[in-house]
């Protein structure tokens, strides 16, 4: 099958590594981890498990951060090399292991993407498994696949850049009629919002921050109104049609930052949520008040340290964005200001509407009752266009992207 592959090389994660920062390119060509090509279709590792035929294959942020080798080596004992890439994923099941139940060959399915010890077949599973906490599962690496958190991190199973993969019969999900496929693709990218929002739901009398208005940053807006909330939403966005989105799931306002100097920032952000700017000897300004709760769905460390200013004493700032090491935040307003840090992982299971249920079942039966996400998929693109795919990835405001998919 064709597919899009990341190869174990250290001289060529150290070639990417230092000639990436001179040319973007050397991120995914002829010299780095990035390979495309023939390779070998996967294979069912038991009778529970189901190939698919893929018909799209998001293109999430985490895998820019993977190509551009902003992971922390903390996370490679949970990842299997050579691996496909890709875990937001659609398909059509093309064949079922004779143990798998509720599935037939041509149903149009998604893969919850999280190896856990359901889909590793780890019985009994482990203490976070049976109360739900897939996303924080003890046995990531082990049972009968490779260290891996998901699909597209498991040399085994291969991943949706790739014309084939494999899944569990514990993560499939039937995809509603009434659900298109371009709508179908964002439920991952949705669940990642969802996640961290209803871990931390507001109460309606808060004042919520989002930071950053790319497709996570929006899909905390639309998760956030899709569950009720009441709360008054502002979003920092950097360029119009982010926030022109973010306003159409439901942002109540829209604050512009590219342009801005810092300390401008922090006076229009005080003004919108009742704070005061101080100014300190040296550094960053300094925050009293803020936002009650503040998602930061940038993931680095200037977009962390800004999120842990712009909150209010007391309140909870969430980690959505993928950060990894930082430098440069200062961790200060975490015990001056006694916030709650959250941090958060993929999808899990959830309270909803008084069942507990998984995060796929329950943005699939948003969508069934009316959500809309599909606007979000900006960009589409064949497989072998994985290079162009990349780059405009890497400069998403200059093309309009928000969200972006392979079409098999």
């Amino acid at each position: 099958m064709k597919a899009v592959w990341f190869e174990e090389s250290i001289p060529r994660y150290l070639i990417s590594k230092a000639l990436g920062r001179v040319h973007y390119s050397f991120y995914y060509n002829v010299f780095s981890c990035i390979r495309y090509g023939d390779y070998p279709e996967p294979k069912l590792p038991s009778g529970k498990w189901v190939k698919i035929k893929t018909l799209m294959g998001g293109i999430c942020g985490s895998d820019i951060g993977l190509i551009k080798l902003h992971d922390s080596p903390s996370t490679s004992p949970f990842a299997s090399f050579p691996f496909v890439i890709g875990h937001e994923n659609l398909g059509i099941i093309v064949e079922k292991g004779d143990e798998v139940e509720g599935f037939e060959v041509g149903d149009r399915v998604i893969a919850d993407p999280t190896l856990s010890c359901n889909a590793r077949e780890i019985y009994p599973p482990c203490e976070k498994c049976q109360n739900f906490e897939f996303s924080q599962c003890m046995n990531f690496n082990e049972g009968i696949v490779s260290p891996a958190l998901m699909i597209g991190s498991c040399r085994d199973t291969g991943g949706s850049w790739g014309e084939y993969y494999v899944a569990n019969e514990f993560q499939l999900f039937k995809v509603p009629d009434k659900v298109t496929n371009e709508n179908a693709i964002l439920v991952d990218a949705f669940c990642s919002a969802l996640h961290p929002v209803m871990r931390n739901f507001p109460k309606d009398s808060d004042t919520v921050l989002v930071l950053g208005a790319g497709s996570i940053g929006i899909n905390v807006v639309s998760a956030l109104r899709a569950l009720g909330s009441k709360a008054r939403i502002i979003v920092l966005a950097r360029y119009k049609f982010q926030g022109e989105f973010a306003k159409h799931y439901g942002a109540d306002e829209i604050l512009y930052t590219k342009g801005l100097s810092k300390w401008n920032l922090y006076k229009k952000v005080a003004e919108l949520t009742s704070g005061k700017v101080l100014k300190p000897l040296l550094g960053k300004p300094v925050m009293v008040g803020g936002a009650d709760v503040v998602f930061e769905c940038v993931g680095n460390d200037d977009s962390i340290d800004d999120a842990l200013r712009f909150t209010k004493q007391g309140g909870t700032t969430v980690l959505v964005g993928l950060a990894g090491i930082t430098k440069k935040v200062d961790w200060t307003f975490v015990w001056f200001k006694e916030l709650r840090v959250a941090g958060t992982n993929s999808s899990s299971g959830e309270i909803f509407r008084g069942e507990r249920k998984r995060g796929y079942g329950i943005a699939l039966q948003l969508m069934e009752e009316g959500l809309d996400l599909s606007p979000l998929l900006t960009h589409t693109f064949k497989l072998e266009d994985y290079k162009k795919a990349i780059e405009m990835n890497f400069f998403r405001g200059r093309y309009g992207l928000v969200k972006s998919a392979f079409v098999f």
